[in-house]
Formats: structure tokens, sequence, C-alpha cells
């Protein structure tokens, strides 16, 4: 299955927005990619730091948009993965939507580890996020929930194989060091778990996160250059799991069990 991830800069600007994933997913198309990722708040803006205000967020042109996206979808007969904000009664999810080649909505995952921004504007998430791509069992995580193992342990005892994480996590200033630390994060999360991993970022800001692939044995295979628009793609095959592999599966699902 040909993945793809696309990075771009999000912003307040809902039609910027549509405009840059709907030139991903031509291109991406054209690359022959079945399933496309975009970052954390892609369609929305990140608040406050990409949309100043959660509440001056248009939610009608947010669904319309939506909506046009699904057609993409269907249009191109791609799996699109779309960050944006789910606006339910007074509460504000900061949420995953699957989308599949038909163009329905197939699967949802709403952030669960909410911090800083995320405390002011959303509400916790409490849905699994794992869901069936033609045949490939898929996890999605949001952000911050990198930093803890017990939301990737989840995916484990579910034999998740593939893992999304969206970000959008950016900086003023350019930080390599929490680069740097959140790709360790990303490698330790998929060698402890036996699963590849996909991240995909926003650049709005100098990028704190990557937008990269890793493997189960903490390879990176592919990795997007900073700070910078860019279609990252790769040919995902189920990994033959090994003798090694099968003993950290094992062990951990032991210790899980305990």
């Amino acid at each position: 299955m040909k993945i793809a991830a696309f990075q771009f800069g999000s912003t307040e600007n809902i039609d910027h927005n549509f405009d840059a994933i709907k030139r991903a997913t031509k291109e991406a198309f054209q690359n022959k990619v079945r399933l496309l990722v975009f970052h954390e708040c892609a369609l929305s803006g990140y608040p406050p730091l990409e949309t100043p205000d959660i509440n001056r967020i248009d939610f009608d042109k947010l669904s319309a948009y939506t909506l046009e996206i699904q057609h993409l979808a269907k249009k191109y007969n791609m799996y699109i993965v779309l960050g944006t904000i789910i606006k339910t009664d007074n509460q504000y999810y900061n949420s995953t939507l699957l989308i599949d080649p038909h163009g329905e909505i197939i699967g949802r995952y709403d952030k669960k580890a909410l911090w800083g921004y995320d405390i002011d504007n959303f509400a916790e998430g409490k849905l699994p996020g794992i869901y069936e791509i033609d045949g490939i069992k898929v996890g999605f995580r949001i952000c911050y929930e990198i930093r803890f193992p017990e939301y990737f342990r989840e995916l484990l005892q579910s034999k998740v194989e593939l893992c999304i994480v969206t970000f959008s996590d950016t900086s003023k200033e350019d930080l390599t060091s929490r680069y740097e630390t959140i790709k360790a994060h990303l490698l330790t999360r998929a060698v402890e778990n036996v699963m590849t991993i996909v991240s995909v970022n926003s650049i709005s800001k100098f990028q704190t996160a990557p937008t990269a692939v890793f493997d189960i044995n903490g390879n990176i295979l592919k990795e997007a250059p900073k700070n910078e628009e860019f279609l990252l793609i790769y040919d995902y095959h189920t990994p033959e799991i090994r003798y090694m592999e099968k003993g950290r599966i094992q062990h951990s699902l032991e210790l899980l069990n305990h």
C-alpha cells in the first residue's frame, strides 16, 4: 500500500488550507497513493497557534470543505486521514477523520492527551482510534500522546501493525533539540511496539516534530525536509516478524498482562 504524508502550513484561512489539501490529493493520485495523511488540525488550523480563537471558526465552512475532501477521496479512489476540529453541542474535539475511497467517513479519533492549549480548547477523546485499511490494522494517535507509552501499548494489545501520528508541533524558533527528542520518541514507540509509524507535522512555523516513516526496528526509512512543503511517499508492506521481533512482542504482552 502506497502511503503519502503531506506537510504544509495551516492557517486560520480555511480556504487556504483546503487549497493545499486539494493540491496534495491530486499529486498523491498522480503517484498512485492509496492512503494520504494530513497533520493535526490541517483543515481548521490549530488554535491558538494557527487560528487565534476556536470560537471564531466557521464550522459551516469547515463541514462544507470536509464534504469536498470526501468527494476527492472518492474521485481519486484513496483513503484520506484528515486532521480537523469537530464541534458537538458546546464541546470541541481535536480529531482525525478516516475517509474511505467511497467518500465515506468510516473512522474518527479524538485526541486524549490534552495539555496546554489543548486543555483551553478541547474535550478529552474516548475513542480507540483503530481501523482496518485494505486488510491492515491501523491505529491513530495525535501529537502530545507520543510522550506516553501507554497510548501505544493499547495499539500493541490490539495487534496494530501501522500507526499514524499527526502533529501540529511548531515553534517560533528552530529548536533542533526538541525536534530530535520527538523523533527519538517516535523511534522508541515503533521499536517497543513492533509497529511501523508514519508521522506528519505542520510547517506553519519551525517544525519541532518530523514528517517521517519509522520501521519496527527504529530505522528512519524516509524523512521530509524540514520546514518546507513536501509530499513524502512510502510504499508500505507488512514487515516480516522474525525471532527478535516475536520476542519483543511476547515479553511486552506478558508485562501488560501482569
